[in-house]
């Protein structure tokens, strides 16, 4: 099985993930742009039991805003890691955390919020697939 490891900024917290994520996108909402501190965040999705924190688990702070996102980072550099969605069973580990999956977007999520119009012939969703308590309602580029 393929494994993919990332660490922190400071890297006192390693993280490791298996297998291939569930998802691969872009999210434009004002929330994943003020956390990642980017027009865009590009998240890859996956299931709780193949993302496992390796080293630094003490180091490893959560800032919850919302009850869909508990965003974890580093308590010693701020170095952001990933984002709990306990509401959608799923953990966003941020691509820019494991540099060596090859990251292949499939979709845009909360486009009707982006700064940053992508014409890239993917998907863009209003805000959320159906099954993940959205509208499903696509906009266009």
């Amino acid at each position: 099985m393929t494994t993919y490891q990332g660490a922190c900024f400071c890297g006192s917290v390693h993280l490791e993930v298996t297998g291939q994520p569930a998802a691969m996108g872009y999210c434009h909402c004002r929330s994943c742009r003020s956390w990642s501190g980017g027009p865009v965040n590009a998240f890859t999705l996956w299931k709780p039991d193949t993302v496992k924190v390796m080293k630094g688990a003490e180091q490893l702070a959560t800032f919850q805003k919302t009850e869909t996102s508990q965003r974890q980072y580093c308590r010693l550099c701020g170095g952001h890691l990933m984002t709990v969605h306990p509401t959608l069973g799923l953990i966003d580990v941020f691509a820019a955390t494991l540099p060596t999956l090859a990251f292949k977007p499939g979709v845009h999520v909360n486009y009707a919020e982006t700064v940053l119009p992508m014409k890239d012939g993917l998907p863009k969703l209003r805000d959320f697939p159906k099954d993940f308590g959205g509208s499903g309602e696509m906009v266009p580029e």
